[in-house]
């Protein structure tokens, strides 16, 4: 049987531990949010040196991993091992391993915490071994959040951290970022440490502490592209060639493919009044005159023809087609199309 995260971990905290966890997926956040829960809490710390195991998949076999859960414990009511990488078992998903494994899931020893990190894939659900640790262990699936999901899940963190923030910051956390949410923890933690109590996370708090340049950044230069302002677009192409680490062109182009799909999306459908735009942005209406901006700016057609250029910058920013140009190169020939359309006649 599935389980939730959220589940998961109020047991562990109730100390109600399962002999067999089973935690894969897409998404490494909740694994690790429960295998570290794990490491630091079922055991005290003068029991962890006899009884805790943390091994990793690349260097064992199941035979291995089954040894070290088939110890007892000493001076301790509980033994815990933790398999991280178990996706790297080398004999995970083939039959004897399976076999080995099903073995043990269906007798385990209940002073045992075994829990497999099992990350970015799932087993075979058609498969004997699956079905087991779907009846025997707890099991978690966690999946990729898309882009749309962010920002709920930003609000929902905060939430749990008894934090305000406002939209605009929310969504700032979410592009910039993305669905990594991983990173996005470890970011939002970082601006707590420096928050006054009481304070609310604004704009400028995710700037000063993100590394976002409240002038230079990719959300300018979108608000650049749609005011026509050449000079300023060039500017902030010149500042991410200046400082390319905290600028990396491949995100940037994803922020942009981003926003000109959505408003692909908007320009379609049948509502394009003031109020449609803000109900199809939800939690982002503050942006509604951005949008309806662009979308007298930027007509179907060049949208089309804009997310075709972003497609093939982000070839070239791989080095599948466009030999050796640069980031900047790319991303400048990327904004001098947008802001000087071909007429299609003759593009063609």
């Amino acid at each position: 049987m599935s389980h939730t995260s959220e589940g998961i971990l109020e047991q562990l905290k109730k100390r109600q531990y399962a002999p067999v966890y089973f935690l894969q997926g897409e998404e490494p956040y909740y694994i690790d949010l429960i295998s570290d829960y794990i490491e630091e809490h079922v055991l005290q710390e003068h029991e962890k040196g006899f009884n805790q195991v943390v091994i990793y998949g690349k260097d064992v076999d199941v035979a291995t991993v089954l040894l070290q859960a088939k110890r007892f414990p000493m001076m301790s009511e509980k033994s815990v091992v933790i398999v991280k990488e178990a996706q790297s078992i080398q004999d995970i998903e083939k039959e004897e391993g399976m076999k080995q494994l099903e073995t043990y899931l269906n007798h385990p020893l209940t002073s045992t915490v075994l829990v497999f990190c099992f990350k970015h894939k799932t087993l075979d659900g058609r498969k004997a071994l699956a079905k087991t640790i779907g009846k025997h262990a707890v099991l978690l699936t966690t999946k990729k959040l898309y882009d749309n999901q962010v920002p709920a899940w930003v609000n929902s963190y905060l939430k749990q951290q008894g934090v305000r923030a406002t939209p605009q910051a929310v969504v700032l956390l979410s592009e910039f970022i993305g669905a990594d949410l991983s990173r996005l923890a470890n970011e939002i933690d970082k601006l707590l440490i420096n928050l006054k109590p009481g304070a609310t996370i604004d704009e400028r708090v995710v700037q000063e502490n993100v590394g976002i340049s409240k002038e230079y950044n990719i959300f300018e230069l979108q608000s650049a592209l749609i005011a026509r302002d050449a000079l300023k677009a060039y500017r902030i192409i010149q500042y991410f060639e200046a400082n390319p680490k905290n600028n990396p062109l491949i995100p940037n182009l994803s922020l942009l493919f981003s926003f000109f799909t959505k408003l692909l999306s908007l320009h379609t459908s049948a509502d394009k009044s003031e109020g449609g735009v803000r109900k199809s942005l939800g939690n982002r209406g503050f942006l509604v005159k951005e949008y309806m901006q662009a979308l007298r700016v930027f007509p179907l057609a060049r949208c089309v023809d804009i997310i075709h250029g972003i497609r093939v910058a982000d070839l070239q920013v791989k080095g599948i087609t466009g030999g050796d140009m640069s980031d900047a190169a790319i991303l400048r020939e990327l904004v001098f199309k947008v802001l000087h359309p071909v007429p299609r006649a003759l593009a063609s």
